[in-house]
C-alpha cells in the first residue's frame, strides 16, 4: 500500500486529494474595453510566483519607463480617432488626364518616314490604373480609339507600376515598347499636381503631322480680284425672277404663226428660261419648256464665229457677252437664238425692279390681239328613254365610261328606314278601274316612291306592286331640269300623275303628320292642315305605333 507522503496518508484511491490553491490554465493576456482590443497582464493568483523584473526583455522595461503617471487632478483628454477613408471612396471619380503623343514608323514609303498620332492619358486615382486613348479622326484608315485597356502599367522590369508621382508635363512615357511624349495636362491635373508639392514642367507644342501637313491645300491665290461678288448676288437676288409676256413671231415659216410664251430671268445666275403658253384643245404635244434655263451668248468673239455651235455648247471663255436685264425692254423684239421675240408686257415685280434698278429704261407695253376661236355648237342631252333612272342614263351622255352617279350618304344615314305613307285611288275614264285602291310609300333616304295595289274581291285586277321605288318626275318639267315630287307635294286631295297615271290622295298614317310636323318651316301650310283636317288632329303628338290608320295600312301591305 502506497502512503501519500506530502500528506500523511496512503496512496490509495480516495486518499489523495488535488490542490486547489495552484492554477495550471493558459493565462489571458487580451481584453475589449469600449470596443477596443488592449493589452492584459495576468495577475499573480495564489501560489504562483510574482512576475520579476528579471523576466522581463528590454523593450518592455523601456515601456514602463517611458510611462507617465495621470494628473493629479482629473484624468488626459484624448481625441477622437479619425475615421478611416478607403482610397477608392476618397478617390471615386478623380481622374488626372495629360495629352500627349507617339510617332508611328512607316516603312517602304518614299513620301514619309513617321506619323504623328495624338493621345491622351488617363490616370485614375482609386487604383492607380492608367489607359491610353487615340481621339478617332473620320476616314482615317486607322484603327484609333482605346489603344490600352485600363489597368496598372508595369514602370520597369523589377515588377514596379507607374504612380502619379512619376508623371510630369515633358516627359517620354514607356508603355509596352511605344515611347509617349506627354505635353500639357488639363487644370484639374494641374491643381491636384501642385496641391500635392509636385511641380509641373512647361507644356510643349504638339509637332505638325508630315503626312497631313503635305496634304493640306494652299489657299486659292488670284491674280486678278474680282469686282463682281457673286455670294452677294446670290444672298440678295435668290428666288428673284424677272417675267416677261412675248409673242414667238415666226410667221415668215410655212404654216408660221405668233405663239405665245412666257420668258423667265432668273437675278441669281443671270439665266434666262423661256416657256411655252398652252391653250386647251390646241392640238399641240403639251411641252412647257421651250428653252431650259441657261445662260445665254449676247455676243461671241470674233476668233470663235465659226465655232460650230449648233453641233457643240459653246464655253464661257468663248463668249464675250450675256444678256442682262438691259436687254429686256418691253415693246421691242429681242432676238435670242435666232427666234424673234416680242415682249408685250410684264409683271408687277418686273415693273418695280425696273424702275428702282433702271429707272433710264421705259417700259413701252403693247396690246396684242388674241386669237378668237370658233364656238362649237352645245352638246344637246337626249331625251330620256325611260330605261334606269334620269341620273344614271345621264352619265352616258356625259362620259364614254360611265361611272354611277354621286349620293347623299349623310342623308341616307339619317333617314334610314324612314318611309311616308300614303293612301290613293286612281282617278281614270275606264270604268273598270273604279274602286281600285293603292299605297304610296316615299322613301325620305333617297326621294324614291313605290306603289302598291291593295286587292279587291272579284275585281279581275292582280294586286300587288304596281311602280318598283323610283324618282317621279313632275309633269311639264324638262329632261335638263326635272323637277321631283316630294313631301310638300302629297296633300290630301291633291292629284298627283306618275307616268301618266292619275291618282288622288285619300289618305296618311299618323306619322306623316308627325314628321312634317317636325319640318314644317320648310312645308305650305295647305299641306299640314289638309292632313289635320283628315286624320282630326289639331296639335297633339300621335305615337306612329298606336295608329289604328296605320295599321289597316300594313295590314294591307303584309296581305299582299
Amino acid at each position: 500500500m502506497s502512503i501519500n507522503t506530502g500528506h500523511g496518508l496512503p496512496f490509495l484511491p480516495g486518499n489523495t486529494f488535488r490542490d486547489v490553491t495552484s492554477a495550471h490554465h493558459r493565462p489571458q493576456t487580451l481584453s475589449y474595453k469600449n470596443g477596443y482590443a488592449l493589452p492584459h497582464r495576468p495577475k499573480v493568483g495564489i501560489g504562483q510566483a510574482p512576475l520579476l523584473s528579471s523576466e522581463l526583455t528590454q523593450s518592455e522595461i523601456n515601456q514602463f519607463s517611458n510611462q507617465t503617471s495621470a494628473l493629479t487632478y482629473g484624468t488626459t483628454h484624448y481625441s477622437p480617432a479619425l475615421d478611416f477613408i478607403p482610397a477608392h471612396v476618397a478617390y471615386d471619380k478623380k481622374v488626372l488626364r495629360f495629352y500627349g503623343y507617339f510617332q508611328q514608323e512607316v516603312l517602304h514609303s518614299p513620301q514619309e518616314g513617321y506619323r504623328v498620332r495624338p493621345v491622351v492619358l488617363y490616370y485614375y486615382l482609386e487604383d492607380d490604373s492608367m489607359c491610353i486613348m487615340e481621339p478617332v479622326v473620320e476616314n482615317s484608315g486607322i484603327p484609333q480609339g482605346k489603344l490600352i485597356k485600363r489597368q496598372r502599367l508595369p514602370k520597369n522590369d523589377r515588377g514596379d507600376h507607374y504612380h502619379w508621382k512619376d508623371l510630369n508635363v515633358g516627359m517620354d512615357l514607356v508603355v509596352y515598347g511605344t515611347v509617349y511624349r506627354v505635353t500639357h495636362c488639363d487644370s484639374y491635373t494641374q491643381d491636384f499636381m501642385e496641391s500635392e508639392g509636385l511641380v509641373l514642367n512647361d507644356a510643349e507644342p504638339t509637332p505638325v503631322d508630315p503626312y497631313i501637313q503635305r496634304r493640306t491645300q494652299p489657299g486659292r491665290s488670284y491674280i486678278t480680284p474680282s469686282v463682281f461678288d457673286r455670294l452677294k448676288q446670290f444672298l440678295t437676288m435668290d428666288r428673284k425672277v424677272l417675267r416677261f409676256f412675248a409673242l414667238w413671231d415666226h410667221t415668215d415659216s410655212l404654216y408660221g404663226e405668233a405663239r405665245p410664251v412666257t420668258i423667265q430671268y432668273y437675278l441669281v445666275d443671270d439665266s434666262v428660261e423661256i416657256r411655252e403658253v398652252h391653250e386647251p384643245n390646241s392640238g399641240r404635244d403639251p411641252f412647257p419648256v421651250l428653252l431650259r434655263r441657261q445662260r445665254l451668248p449676247k455676243n461671241i468673239k470674233p476668233a470663235c464665229k465659226p465655232f460650230p455651235s449648233c453641233v457643240l455648247e459653246v464655253s464661257p471663255q468663248e463668249v464675250h457677252q450675256y444678256y442682262s436685264p438691259k436687254d429686256f425692254q418691253v415693246g421691242e423684239t429681242l432676238q435670242l437664238m435666232g427666234r424673234r421675240f416680242l415682249l408685250y408686257d410684264c409683271d408687277e415685280f418686273t415693273k418695280a425692279y425696273y424702275q428702282k434698278e433702271h429707272p433710264d429704261l421705259e417700259l413701252k407695253p403693247k396690246p396684242v390681239v388674241k386669237k378668237t376661236t370658233e364656238l362649237h355648237d352645245r352638246h344637246e342631252v337626249p331625251p330620256y328613254n325611260g330605261f334606269g333612272s334620269l341620273e344614271d342614263s345621264l352619265q352616258n351622255c356625259l362620259s364614254l365610261i360611265p361611272e354611277p352617279p354621286k349620293k347623299d350618304l349623310m342623308k341616307m344615314l339619317e333617314n334610314d328606314h324612314k318611309v311616308l305613307r300614303y293612301a290613293a285611288r286612281m282617278d281614270s275614264q275606264n270604268p273598270q278601274d273604279e274602286g281600285r285602291r293603292f299605297i304610296f310609300s316615299y322613301f325620305l333616304s333617297s326621294d324614291m316612291i313605290s306603289i302598291f295595289e291593295q286587292s279587291t274581291r272579284n275585281s279581275g285586277i292582280i294586286s300587288g306592286q304596281f311602280l318598283e321605288k323610283t324618282r317621279i318626275p313632275k309633269p311639264g318639267c324638262t329632261v335638263d331640269k326635272p323637277e321631283f315630287y316630294g313631301p310638300a307635294d302629297f296633300a290630301i286631295g291633291d292629284t298627283v300623275e306618275v307616268f301618266r297615271h292619275r291618282f288622288v290622295l285619300t289618305d296618311a298614317d299618323h306619322y306623316v303628320l308627325k314628321y312634317l310636323e317636325s319640318i314644317s318651316d320648310q312645308l305650305p301650310s295647305r299641306t299640314l292642315n289638309s292632313l289635320r283636317q283628315r286624320l282630326g288632329v289639331a296639335d297633339q303628338e300621335v305615337d306612329p305605333h298606336t295608329d289604328p290608320q296605320s295599321e289597316d295600312i300594313e295590314r294591307a301591305e303584309a296581305s299582299s
